[in-house]
C-alpha cells in the first residue's frame, strides 16, 4: 500500500505492533513458519479480531485457511516500524539508568544503536560505559551531527530534563524518550514518549488495592452468609 493511500492508523494499533513483532520473533526462534490471528492474539494478549484489524491497516498479509507466514509478517512489521535500518540514539544522563541503558545489548537486535552518552558532570566525562566513553553535554550538538542521531534518551534528574530536551531539540533531534518524571515543554514537531516507572507502579498499586478491597468484601459477605446459616439452623441462639 502506497504511503499516499494509507489510512490514519490509531495510536493503539501502533503501540501493539512492537508486541506482535516480539511474539513473531519468539515464533521464529521456535522454528514455526506459519501462525494464525488466533495464535498471535493469544501470545499478544488481545483478541483475534483486533489482530486482523491492526494488520489490515498495512495490507493483506494472511491467507484465509492458511494464516500468516511468520518470516513474511516479521519483515512487513519491521518495515512498518522502520526497523529495516538502525536508528542512532544518544543518551543524556550517565547515572545508573543511563549507564544501564548504554550497556543494554538488546537495543541492537531491535534496530537501535546507542552511539553516544553525555553528562553534565565533569567528573563522569571520560569514564567507560560499555563500549562508549562518556562525553560532556556541551558536545551534544556536535555528537548529534557526527553520528546522525535521530532519537534522544533522557535519563537525567527531573530538574535537568527540560534543559536536556531543549538542547536535543536545538540540535535537530525530533524524537525523545523521556525517563525523567517530569512534563517536557517542547515544540509541537518534537515527539516525546514518557516512561515513568513510578507512575506505572502507582497504577499497579491502585489495581492491587482494588483487588484487596474486592477480596475483603467477598470474605465479609461469605462470613455474613455463614453466620446467617448458623442462625437459621439454630433459631434458639438467635434470640
Amino acid at each position: 500500500m502506497s504511503p499516499a493511500r494509507r489510512r490514519v492508523i490509531p495510536e493503539a494499533t501502533i503501540a501493539r505492533l512492537p508486541v506482535y513483532h516480539r511474539c513473531l520473533l519468539q515464533m521464529q526462534s521456535e522454528g514455526r513458519s506459519k501462525t494464525s490471528s488466533e495464535q498471535l492474539a493469544e501470545m499478544a494478549g488481545v483478541n483475534a479480531a483486533k489482530v486482523r484489524k491492526d494488520l489490515s491497516y498495512f495490507g493483506s498479509y494472511g491467507t484465509r485457511g492458511v494464516g500468516y507466514g511468520v518470516d513474511h509478517l516479521l519483515v512487513e512489521i519491521r518495515r512498518e516500524l522502520g526497523l529495516t535500518h538502525d536508528w542512532p540514539c544518544l543518551i543524556v544522563g550517565a547515572g545508573n539508568l543511563g549507564s544501564a541503558l548504554a550497556k543494554f545489548a538488546g537495543f541492537s537486535d531491535r534496530g537501535f544503536s546507542v552511539v553516544a552518552v553525555v553528562d553534565i558532570d565533569p567528573g563522569r566525562v571520560g569514564e567507560q560505559v560499555g563500549d562508549l566513553v562518556i562525553e560532556h553535554e556541551e558536545r551534544l550538538a556536535e555528537l548529534v551531527e557526527e553520528h546522525g542521531v535521530v532519537i534522544g534518551i533522557i535519563t537525567t534528574p527531573p530538574a535537568a530534563a527540560q534543559d536536556a530536551a531543549d538542547t536535543l531539540a536545538r540540535a535537530g533531534v525530533r524524537s525523545i524518550l523521556n525517563f525523567a518524571p517530569t512534563v517536557l515543554d517542547l515544540p509541537v514537531d518534537v515527539l516525546v514518549r514518557d516512561v515513568d516507572v513510578a507512575v506505572e507502579l502507582q497504577i499497579l498499586a491502585f489495581h492491587e488495592e482494588r483487588r484487596a478491597a474486592a477480596a475483603a468484601a467477598v470474605e465479609a459477605a461469605a462470613a455474613a452468609a455463614a453466620a446467617e446459616q448458623r442462625r437459621a439452623a439454630n433459631p434458639a441462639t438467635a434470640s
